[in-house]
């Protein structure tokens, strides 16, 4: 099998944001037209424009911030091909909340959740975690199996056939 390496600068353009020309943190895509920017910068701009910043399309006349949405695929890519970047950019979100004086979130923290209560799937009620659970083994097996990212997708524009 052939492996063909592909040096970092060749895909730089595909993985920074075009507004601070750094990588993108907090990867945020316009649905209209699929370009990514980091979510600050696009928030930043989107406070005076309406349009993509790169190519010019409308977003929405009075509210571009509902036509935008956070692409984990792509955030992904990014902390998987530069190395480093996720750990430097939780650093600095734990001296963010430190310097405020507030508590440091636990996906921040890179700790699992280990809240003693969660919300039931089926009902929507608060359960705590217990011994006496009333879900049989296969069905615990079920979810432990569920592959399925349970985030939101970018919404692909239908294209028109002539």
């Amino acid at each position: 099998m052939l492996t063909r390496k592909i040096k970092l600068w060749d895909i730089n353009a595909h993985i920074t944001c075009r507004l601070c020309s750094g990588y993108l943190i907090d990867a945020t895509t316009v649905t209209e037209c699929l370009h990514t920017f980091c979510r600050s910068c696009l928030v930043k701009y989107l406070e005076e424009n309406n349009t993509c910043p790169t190519c010019r399309i409308v977003i929405h006349q009075s509210h571009p911030l509902q036509y935008i949405g956070h692409d984990r695929t792509m955030q992904d890519i990014v902390y998987k091909l530069v190395p480093g970047l996720q750990e430097a950019e939780m650093r600095k979100q734990r001296e963010f909340y430190h310097k405020l004086g507030m508590e440091v979130p636990g996906d921040i923290k890179g700790e699992a959740c280990s809240a003693k209560q969660h919300l039931d799937p089926r009902n929507g009620e608060t359960k705590a975690e217990d011994s006496s659970n009333k879900e049989t083994a296969e069905e615990k097996q079920e979810e432990d199996n569920d592959y399925h990212r349970s985030d939101e997708q970018v919404r692909m524009p239908p294209r028109k056939i002539f």
